[in-house]
């Protein structure tokens, strides 16, 4: 019994070393924990990329929907797993470098977690609806200065880059405008459409739909280069304002705790299911830049940096979770 035991290690071992057909961690299914409610974008990619890992290793991948708290029940019930591999977390790196900011974790999103791979880009966009009398985003700065003390600019929800943006918009811009935090994008621009808020720094995901539809109008990009979804739209460096850089990854977070050896089975199995056509295309129809050449060290280099630049912005506005 022992030899054949052996032997079928052994064949297991070549095969996921050749091909990443085989799973090196056991023979559980792999548990894809989204810190988001189902259906939502993270869901969309957790399930897209999930499935494709399935066909890759020939395991089941499990997506379970952990939401609440900022993300930190869903890392949470990940760091109550053993670091085995078994058990990884699909999120976008605000649950490491925003919300810690302002929600007290019962973890340190620094030294406790290590993101494993990048699959995408997001960043967000400034954008009014579209009967907003600013045609372009200097004119949009007039049009708030005009009104000075009395415009208002809507968040996703305090504590994030949608409010850092908007905050610093309004302090290098003089415009003195008064914030409004929501539970969410959807009923932030719901208000954006209905004018009880003049603007707002939204997320591409959710603002490209109503872009596209001609509902929203787009100001500026948050990025270094121009979204290729809005390559008409400047981006804030252009437009002088190069502090307003907010542009994050979405991808597979893990315990610190994972082996060497298992980070970097991890890394390579999660980026060859991300190469595959058809998670490209998803990722791509949701709004997401595809991106798949980071590796764990400049991820966690990248994602220290955000959590200092942020941490910065809380402090000089002295911003304070709802």
């Amino acid at each position: 019994m022992k030899k054949l035991h052996f032997a079928r290690a052994a064949i297991a071992l070549v095969a996921g070393s050749l091909a990443l057909s085989a799973w090196a961690f056991g023979e559980k299914p792999v548990r894809l924990v989204v810190p988001a409610p189902p259906g939502g974008t993270m869901d969309i990619v957790a399930r897209v990329v999930g499935q494709q890992m399935a066909l890759d290793i020939g395991r089941p991948v499990i997506v379970e929907n952990r939401p609440g708290a900022g993300g930190s029940i869903g890392l949470q019930a990940m760091l109550q797993a053993p670091p085995d591999g078994n058990t990884i977390v699909m999120a976008a790196s605000n649950v490491l470098a925003e919300t810690p900011q302002v929600v007290k974790m019962p973890f340190d999103p620094l030294k406790d977690v290590v993101p494993i791979a990048a699959v995408a880009r997001s960043g967000v966009v400034l954008v009014t609806a579209a009967g907003y009398p600013a045609k372009d985003f200097q004119g949009l700065v007039a049009e708030l200065k005009t009104r000075k003390g009395k415009s208002s600019f809507a968040s996703y929800s305090p504590g994030t880059v949608s409010q850092y943006a908007g905050l610093i918009l309004s302090d290098r811009a003089g415009l003195d405008m008064q914030h409004v935090g929501y539970a969410g994008s959807p009923p932030a621009l719901q208000d954006l459409l209905g004018g009880q808020v003049d603007i707002m720094f939204d997320g591409m995901l959710t603002s490209m739909p109503l872009i596209k539809a001609g509902k929203l109008r787009a100001y500026a990009f948050s990025g270094k280069t121009r979204s290729r979804y809005l390559p008409d739209v400047p981006t804030t460096t252009e437009l002088g304002y190069p502090d307003l850089q907010f542009r994050g990854w979405v991808g597979f977070i893990g315990s610190s705790k994972l082996p060497a050896d298992v980070l970097a089975k991890l890394h390579a199995t999660i980026e060859k299911a991300a190469q595959a056509p058809a998670v490209q295309q998803k990722l791509t129809e949701v709004g997401l830049e595809p991106e798949l050449s980071i590796d764990t060290p400049a991820l966690l280099s990248e994602t220290r940096a955000m959590f200092e630049h942020n941490a910065a912005i809380v402090r000089k506005f002295r911003i304070q979770a709802n």
